[in-house]
């Protein structure tokens, strides 16, 4: 099915989509308050330079299906749904600057003002979540007179595309992110997306918003991360691009979901060492490497807020189930969990802690050592009856993943705040209880 679509802003994501809608079969029709790129767009030329455009819109001019007006009125009564993808440019101070955004979504509500039947509002510009909701929908309504959920839909759609191969991310995208709150008008898109491939979600607008952030911030962190091991190979006189191809190989934890989904601090006997001695060997070479360096006191602060979330309960007595870094394991060299519970002490709460796998009187070695310099008086407050344990806390927390719901559920009472430091699985959480919170999630 043919759709007729608006394109608001024919940069460099506006144009390639507009492009590729027309060669999906669709009408498309581009607007902007640039002359020139209108006039481009019109006579059959790219405004940008990016592969396969130049043969994209001279083809869509060509078939008809691809034009371009300065006439935002026009293009909103011609069309079924508006893309807006006009830029979101930094401000001095490092804030949105929404001005673009502000002043197409003023410009499409005033157009749907005078329109009659159904329209989908789609937005595409990367804004920062709660952007769509509280400042471009309403301006939208305000402008039309009009609902949004009721008298037209609004979605937020957020684009991936790279420079250099934006016409194959935009035709063969990994995913496709429909953000909306009220689902049933996204009908449109599924038809437009429908023709492309890998999965489409729908969420929430705000999931969706915070989703292309997530991505870009991790781009960005790869790119330094690999820049600053790269820097510390090469002042080693290690050959970097060996030691990048035997890691990318690994797409079981390397590139992988691996360690991707939010928890509790990292600890035990490798990472938190192997960043020191990174840290330390790359100040040696007189290297600044801020990221590699920043780790640790990231990991620091996560313990922190986990602290803060159980002091803001007000409640002093505390039941920490797991004590090893990892389920499954008995070690507790540079276990966050440790960490987490001297902090309580310091603080004042009373402590008592569970851990199916930990026995003092199994641990030797380093292990032993740490404990006895970290926390030596542990061994009191340990225990392996886990219905004592929670029953003479408030607060109950999970500190690994050792605990089983079919255990723990029946030791739990209405009143206990429950403080979840690992994410378990949905199917794992206890459900039935007074509060249950993530650290964050």
């Amino acid at each position: 099915m043919s759709l007729s679509i608006s394109i608001f802003g024919l940069g460099y994501v506006g144009s390639v989509s507009a492009a590729c809608f027309a060669a999906m079969g669709h009408r498309v029709i581009g607007v902007d308050v640039n002359a020139a790129k209108v006039s481009m767009f019109e006579s059959g030329r790219s405004p940008i330079i990016e592969q396969r455009m130049a043969e994209l819109v001279a083809e869509g001019t060509k078939s008809c299906r691809l034009h371009a007006t300065s006439d935002a009125n026009a293009a909103v009564l011609g069309s079924e749904i508006s893309f807006v993808c006009v830029g979101t440019p930094s401000l001095p101070n490092g804030k949105l600057d929404l001005s673009h955004v502000e002043k197409v979504a003023h410009e499409i509500g005033a157009a749907l003002k005078q329109k009659k039947g159904e329209h989908l509002f789609v937005l595409r510009s990367t804004v920062l979540p709660g952007t769509m909701e509280s400042v471009v929908v309403p301006i939208v309504e305000r402008a039309s007179g009009r609902r949004a959920g009721i008298d037209f839909s609004v979605c937020y759609n957020p684009e991936f595309m790279r420079e250099g191969s934006a016409v194959s991310d935009f035709l063969e995208p990994p995913c496709t992110v429909l953000g909306a709150a009220d689902r049933q008008g996204l009908a449109p898109l599924h038809e437009v997306y429908g023709r492309v491939g890998g999965r489409i979600f729908e969420t929430t607008i705000m999931v969706a918003e915070m989703v292309k952030y997530l991505s870009n911030a991790f781009h960005a962190v790869k790119v330094t991360f690999a820049n600053e091991v790269g820097t510390l190979c090469k002042s080693l006189g290690v050959d970097a691009q060996a030691v990048t191809e035997i890691f990318l190989s690994d797409s079981r934890l390397n590139i992988s979901p691996a360690y991707l989904s939010p928890g509790f601090a990292f600890g035990g006997s490798c990472l938190p060492k192997d960043v020191r001695a990174l840290t330390y060997r790359a100040r040696e070479l007189d290297l600044r490497l801020p990221l590699l360096e920043s780790l640790l006191a990231s990991n620091r602060e996560h313990v922190e807020r986990a602290l803060e979330a159980i002091l803001r309960t007000k409640k002093r007595k505390v039941a920490q189930l797991g004590l090893s870094f990892k389920a499954g394991t008995d070690d507790l060299r540079e276990s966050p969990q440790v960490q987490l519970i001297k902090r309580l002490l310091g603080e004042g709460c009373q402590v008592r802690v569970w851990d199916r796998e930990v026995e003092l009187g199994r641990l030797a070695g380093s292990n032993r050592q740490y404990i006895e310099e970290v926390i030596p008086h542990i061994g009191s407050l340990l225990s392996g009856d886990l219905p004592s344990v929670v029953g003479e806390a408030e607060v109950v927390i999970i500190g690994n993943k050792s605990v089983d719901k079919a255990e723990l559920l029946p030791c739990l009472r209405p009143d206990h705040i429950v403080i979840d430091l690992v994410n378990l699985d949905h199917s794992r959480r206890p459900q039935g209880i007074g509060s249950y919170e993530g650290i964050c999630w």
